[in-house]
């Protein structure tokens, strides 16, 4: 009962799992009860989750293999991306999300065209998060790619959505993987420089944007840059804020091929971690809610490995550890 409680815990509120578990399973559980359960194993799923980020961590990732030894031909994508949840007397912090997915090409249709190309995707998607800061979390995330065997992958790819400290984390412990800042993200940044040069909504900014996603999709990042920088000596008002798009597409500019990674079957958008992201925030961002931080904490693992399909495999390991 403590399992299926702790599971649905993971999927819906404490008062919704009491009314599933008395109506369907005939089983009695207070929300309390369910509560404490959840703090005594999420207790141990933190501790195991250290654990294997140690583990992970005591061996520098250009150690991991061998040249020539046990590869795969896998390839493996990693997105990073982060949410807001709301602490008790923190107020709204960032839960960062990371995601491990293998690259598969399939029919799709071309967002830019609308034809039916072969477009890549991931499958078999697992998840971490971590309410706090990048270092703890670049652990957690190098801990499932080890465990996904991406050492071990032909090609790699980190999708993120432009923050310095989502490449500072790559640049740590996916030294070696390709680089892409998300595709909506960048469209999200051209379209507000589109607003602040052309005012939002009008037929010249729209005019613009499209315009400028053909000249980004093509790979002339430097000259999307350069194009609204040019443009801001004659805003006045909004200078400071083109100039930070502008430094926006400059300092990615490496990261904005998208063309070129296209057609070398890589993702160019990070729906990985943007559906991660969606799916914590599903459990921990409803209305009303508010959480205190060793809660959110302790129930973070059991809501990945439920993503990740691997709720089973979880609790088999933490009934074989000790209960303190």
């Amino acid at each position: 009962m403590c399992k299926l409680a702790i599971w649905l815990d993971a999927l819906l509120t404490f008062g919704q799992t009491e009314s599933v578990l008395a109506q369907v399973g005939q089983m009695v559980m207070s929300d309390s009860t369910a509560w404490r359960q959840l703090q005594k194993r999420g207790a141990q799923a933190v501790a195991l989750d250290a654990a294997q980020c140690a583990a992970a961590m005591a061996v520098p990732a250009w150690q991991q293999i061998v040249p020539g030894e046990d590869a795969t031909r896998e390839r493996l994508a990693a997105s990073i991306d982060g949410g807001m949840i709301h602490i008790r007397g923190e107020g709204w912090k960032e839960l960062k999300v990371g995601g491990i997915g293998r690259i598969e090409l399939a029919p799709s249709r071309d967002p830019l065209t609308g034809d039916m190309v072969e477009l890549a995707h991931t499958l078999d998607n697992t998840y971490v998060a971590h309410l706090g800061g990048p270092d703890r979390f670049g652990q957690q995330v190098w801990a499932e790619a080890k465990a996904r065997r991406w050492s071990q992958a032909a090609e790699t790819v980190v999708l993120g959505d432009g923050a310095p400290w989502i490449w500072n984390l790559a640049g740590e412990h996916f030294y070696d993987s390709a680089q892409v800042v998300d595709w909506y993200h960048a469209k999200q940044h051209l379209a507000q420089a589109a607003n602040l040069l052309h005012g939002e909504g009008t037929p010249a900014a729209q005019v613009w944007l499209k315009a400028q996603e053909t000249v980004l999709f093509e790979g002339q990042a430097q000259q999307v840059a350069s194009s609204i920088a040019c443009h801001a000596k004659g805003k006045r008002k909004r200078s400071k804020d083109l100039r930070t798009q502008a430094g926006y597409f400059r300092d990615n500019q490496r990261r904005m091929q998208y063309l070129e990674r296209r057609e070398e079957g890589f993702p160019i958008g990070s729906g990985l971690a943007e559906g991660g992201c969606k799916q914590f925030r599903t459990r921990f961002a409803a209305a009303g809610m508010r959480w205190s931080r060793s809660g959110a904490e302790r129930l973070l693992p059991f809501r990945a490995a439920v993503m990740s399909h691997r709720f089973d495999a979880l609790w088999s390991t933490l009934q074989a550890a000790p209960l303190n």
